[in-house]
């Protein structure tokens, strides 16, 4: 039974991670991330480096970027909340309280359901909230996100193929988490794993055209969820490829794990093997990507 609103008090609320803005920010930054707890100095250092060889992340810019086109599809106030930096999600809400917002759509810019993600994310909502609110557990499926990665695969790897003179090999990517939350039930990896063969199946991909791995694994220790996209070009190296294309389909915007990771670190480490690596454009300010999530907050608000 669907719901009726007034489009007057209705909003979407779009949560994201967060960046800091400046080098300096990073060591309180990565506080905010960790819940307080001091990490070692030479991880600190290490972040810091990143952050300071890919100038600033985009990342803030681009969501408040998405919420406004989300807003233009809807004709609905969109606001944005950070987990970890400014503007915050307490803000959010307070100015959501103050507009007198009666109902709301809050949808996490991570499409694939992980506790590491979205499950802080709603605890970052808090309780006893004085509006309604329909929390998006997950979204990695919805056929306007498919479309979306496949419009910026198809451009990118025609790209990549011609001026490799053969076709290169696709890694989809997700961010990795600690193995124990998958081994705990989290449905982050099963997810992460069908957004990918969607994407392929709308880019009608030969199963040998792509593979996937997990990037970005933490500094901190433990087992975290492979395979790592370093063994996966190591891999694919000796299968007699002289290399690779990656996308990205665990983020959706342009950030450091973007525009260090994929773009410096394993660009570096795939010319030690001898090889090249190209990668899809981000999201970003994509229209179908805008288009999904209006999608969904429409089909919650039933408007």
């Amino acid at each position: 039974m669907h719901k009726t609103s007034n489009p007057n008090n209705s909003a979407v609320l779009l949560l994201a991670h967060g960046s800091p803005h400046t080098v300096e920010e990073v060591p309180e930054f990565l506080l905010r991330v960790t819940g307080g707890r001091a990490l070692p100095p030479h991880v600190v250092e290490e972040v810091r480096h990143r952050y300071g060889l890919i100038g600033r992340s985009p990342l803030t810019e681009l969501t408040l970027k998405q919420g406004e086109l989300v807003s233009q599809e809807l004709g609905l106030r969109v606001y944005v909340g950070m987990r970890n930096w400014k503007p915050f999600v307490a803000d959010a809400l307070q100015a959501m309280i103050s507009d007198r917002i009666s109902q709301a759509v809050v949808i996490c810019l991570a499409p694939q359901n992980s506790r590491t993600s979205v499950g802080l994310y709603r605890s970052a909502l808090g309780n006893n909230l004085p509006f309604c609110v329909e929390f998006v557990e997950s979204w990695h499926d919805h056929p306007l996100l498919i479309k979306a990665f496949a419009e910026r695969l198809g451009s990118g790897w025609r790209s990549a193929t011609h001026e490799m003179g053969a076709k290169v090999p696709i890694i989809f990517t997700a961010h990795s988490v600690p193995q124990r939350t998958i081994t705990e039930g989290d449905p982050y990896e099963a997810q992460a794993k069908e957004t990918a063969a969607l994407v392929a199946r709308e880019a009608e991909l030969n199963p040998q055209d792509w593979t996937f791995a997990f990037q970005s694994q933490g500094m901190s220790g433990g087992a975290w969820l492979g395979p790592t996209v370093e063994d996966t070009i190591s891999g694919l190296k000796a299968k007699g490829h002289h290399g690779v294309f990656i996308q990205p389909i665990g983020f959706l915007c342009d950030h450091v794990e973007v525009l260090y990771d994929i773009d410096i670190g394993f660009k570096q480490f795939a010319e030690k093997q001898g090889m090249r690596l190209c990668r899809a454009e981000s999201l970003n300010d994509s229209p179908l990507l805008a288009k999904a999530l209006a999608d969904i907050a429409r089909l919650r608000l039933a408007v």
